[in-house]
Order: structure tokens, then sequence, then C-alpha cells
């Protein structure tokens, strides 16, 4: 008789994230979709994936959520660390409060939930935790530096974590998604022209949204479900990659990155924003 196999994947009520839990229910996994509002993963009423209520900047919600999947199904084989924003903005015109917050959610988030599922993953001698970063973990742009800042703290920290937890049978991946259709570009387009639409930045920061806004920018990226297929290779491979880049530009941008001097990507980092 086979083992059910159990998966916890954050940031599910839209996107990467209900892709993903849709793809691991496919592949038999029981499969617990956390995100902030329930009412959001109505959709997602299938037999193998059970909302699960969870805030990923509260320490006891993110406790007590592990804990009800492991007193419920007693095993969590594969840890999705999907859930993240990017607010935009210059640095000097973001404020600190969401600063923290973006670190909150993006970094300290992901990095609590690891922490309580690698005891238990440790004790077993298997487990997968698998971080959602972002091509932009290994780049940065204008007026994205506190977005950027947190995906490159992820690449770090699931560098480290997958080094530490290897001897444990543990292995840790990361998914470094390009531009893909989901609510994000929405999301740091306004967070751009809030914080900085007025002042020394508004005419750049303006055109930046406008190129995120049209046809050659978030309409244009791939589908989430590209994504969620990298997801679920990640979790279920006998030998994972230790990294994905997966989606529209993510590849040839980091090729860029590891090639090219620095004033030669600010170059086209410049002309990609307008």
């Amino acid at each position: 008789m086979s083992v059910q196999r159990v998966a916890l994947v954050t940031g599910a009520s839209s996107g990467i994230g209900a892709e993903t839990s849709r793809h691991l229910a496919a592949r038999g996994y029981l499969v617990y979709a956390a995100a902030r509002r329930v009412d959001r993963l109505e959709a997602l009423q299938e037999p193998l994936i059970r909302p699960l209520p969870m805030d990923v900047t509260d320490d006891d919600s993110m406790t007590s959520g592990v804990q009800h999947v492991l007193d419920e199904a007693g095993r969590i084989d594969a840890l999705i660390n999907n859930a993240g924003y990017g607010s935009y903005g210059a640095i000097e015109d973001v404020p600190p409060a969401e600063a923290r917050r973006q670190f909150e959610v993006n970094v300290f988030g992901l990095a609590r939930l690891a922490q309580l599922v690698a005891p238990h993953m440790r004790a077993r001698g298997s487990g997968r935790i698998v971080n959602v970063s972002s091509m932009g973990g290994r780049f940065a742009m204008a007026f994205g530096g506190w977005y950027h800042a947190t995906k490159h703290a992820v690449e770090g920290l699931s560098d480290a974590m997958r080094q530490e937890l290897a001897p444990f049978g543990v292995q840790v991946v990361v998914i470094q998604p390009g531009g893909i259709r989901t609510e994000w570009a929405g999301i740091s387009i306004g967070s751009a022209l809030q914080a900085s639409g007025d002042g020394a930045y508004a005419e750049r920061v303006a055109r930046m949204t406008q190129v995120l806004a049209g046809p050659g920018g978030s309409e244009s990226g791939s589908d989430p479900a590209v994504v969620a297929r990298a997801i679920t290779r990640a979790v279920t491979a006998r030998r994972p990659r230790t990294r994905y880049a997966i989606g529209l530009g993510a590849k040839p941008v980091m090729v860029a990155r590891r090639v090219l001097p620095d004033r030669a990507m600010d170059a086209i980092m410049a002309r990609a924003i307008g």
C-alpha cells in the first residue's frame, strides 16, 4: 500500500500557488493550500486539496498551521514557499514599514516555515523544501530595489539551507520564475506609482509602469502553469536540480547577468523599463 504524500503550499489563493496545488494533487499528493484569505481558495475545491488559513507574517498562524497539517496528515513531504509579492518604488521613497513588510512576507515567513518543517523532515530522513525566488534574485533594476533585496536574500538562505539539510536527506530547491501572468505586475505597478509617482523619479516611474502594463509587459508573460510544472518536477524528481529558471526571460536574463559587466547590465535594465 502506497503512502499518501503531503505537500504544504503557501500563497495558494491564485497564480503560481493555485496552479502548483492543482498539479501536485494531480500527482496524488494531499495538498494543504495555505493563504491569508481562505475565501479566495474556493476555486481549489478538489478532493486532494485542503484549504489552510495562514498568514506568513504571523508566527502563531504559521506554527498552528504546520501543527494542524502534522496532526491531521501525520507528515509533510514537501514545503513549497511560494507566498510573496513585489512592492516597487525608488529606494528613498518606499516607507520603511513597507520595506520591512516585504521582507516579512518574502524572506522571514519563508525562513520561519522552513524552521518549522525542517525538524520533522530531518527526523524522517527525507523531504523537499522548494523556495520560490525570482530571476530578480540574480540581478536588480531601478525602482525594484527592496523587492530584489528580498529575492537575493531567498537565494542566499536557500543555498545555506541546502548545504545544512542535505546530510539529513532533505533537499532544498530554488525556483526562479521570469515574467509570469499573475497579480504580481498589477501590485508592483500600483506600489511604484504610490511611492514614486510624484517627485524626482515620477517621469521614469511612469515610463516603467507603462512598459509593465503594455503589450510587451505582464500580459505577454508565461502562464503560471509553466512554473507549477517546474515546482512539481522539483518535488517529485529523485534527484532534482538545485535551481529551475523558468518562464519568460528568466534564462537569457540570468545568462546576461553572468557574462556582462555591471554597466552593460545597467544599460540593458534602463532600456527595459523605458
